[in-house]
């Protein structure tokens, strides 16, 4: 690694099984666009890769691999050549790849074939940043640092599909279904979550970002017995302004929940920045399945090579 930009993780599809124990998921913030880098690479979709924001990233390969980024990827360069993101390129011993910031988006991904082979904590490879474990010793990368790549596994993929790859710059509204605690929120608190435009704050990380517009009230208070918080989730204070909640999220919370930003739109979702504009969109619960699972369908075809 000749430098890891401002920060730049190894992340995987984070460790769901231990948060009955208070082990946050984590994983990689745009999950959709990990799992793609890797089928274009070759590998498993749930391989480790490295998570880079807001770029900065530059890295030379120690031999020869096969290598795609996924995400915004509009300053991705190899040799000082542009390269196009979202498929799989090769690279020799010796050859240097950069990432530049996005010009849309926050968080770019990279897959090299074999997988980032660092250590498996609790069976994940993903960096918890705030609990110091998984990933390269439970930190940021840095200069100087190696990574290991595991045995290639299979055989790389055509470019991604257009159609599967997210409009990060659209500033489409996010998809929600309202809840679960809808109804400690009165009609014009719901009206104003959904009419309002809100705009992500300083105090926006890969737990969630802190939302500025309209304040939004509850009919009695914001707390609510202690429960489990989904990926997605947007609870809100005492103070009105709603919580993002993303990746680090904790196991549980105790505010009131408006609304849950549907999966099928938490690649948007993660790659907002301080600054970015939000609006919200309601869809049904099930509107929001059927959307998911078109989307799945559309990644098992291009899993199997058929599109």
């Amino acid at each position: 690694m000749r430098s890891a930009g401002p920060l730049a993780t190894v992340q995987d599809l984070g460790r769901r099984a231990w948060q009955h124990m208070g082990v946050p998921v984590a994983g990689a913030m745009d999950s959709l666009a990990l799992r793609l880098a890797n089928l274009a690479a070759g590998n498993p979709e749930g391989a480790a890769g490295i998570e880079v924001t807001l770029g900065g990233l530059e890295a030379e390969f120690l031999s020869p691999a096969r290598f795609a980024v996924a995400g915004p990827g509009t300053g991705v360069r190899l040799n000082g050549t542009p390269v196009p993101a979202w498929e799989c390129r090769k690279a020799r011993a010796g050859d240097v790849l950069r990432l530049d910031a996005p010009a849309a988006g926050a968080r770019d991904y990279l897959a090299v074939a074999g997988g980032i082979a660092v250590p498996p904590v609790l069976g994940s490879r993903s960096t918890y940043l705030r609990g110091g474990f998984g990933g390269l010793e439970g930190r940021p990368l840095r200069a100087g640092d190696v990574l290991p790549v595991g045995l290639e596994v299979g055989e790389p993929r055509g470019p991604v599909p257009p159609t599967l790859r997210p409009d990060y710059a659209a500033g489409a509204p996010l998809r929600v279904v309202l809840g679960p605690q809808e109804e400690a929120f009165p009609e014009e608190a719901l009206a104003a979550f959904l009419a309002g435009t809100f705009r992500v704050t300083p105090r926006a990380d890969r737990m969630g970002c802190l939302l500025d517009g309209p304040r939004l009230a509850h009919r009695g208070g914001a707390d609510i017995v202690s429960e489990g918080i989904a990926e997605g989730s947007v609870q809100v204070p005492g103070d009105g302004r709603p919580i993002l909640l993303l990746a680090d999220r904790p196991t549980t919370g105790g505010y009131a929940k408006i609304a849950t930003v549907a999966c099928v739109d938490l690649p948007r979702a993660a790659q907002l920045l301080p600054g970015s504009e939000v609006r919200f969109a309601a869809v049904s619960l099930w509107e929001a399945r059927e959307l998911l699972l078109w989307r799945e369908y559309a990644v098992g075809r291009y899993k199997e090579g058929a599109g």
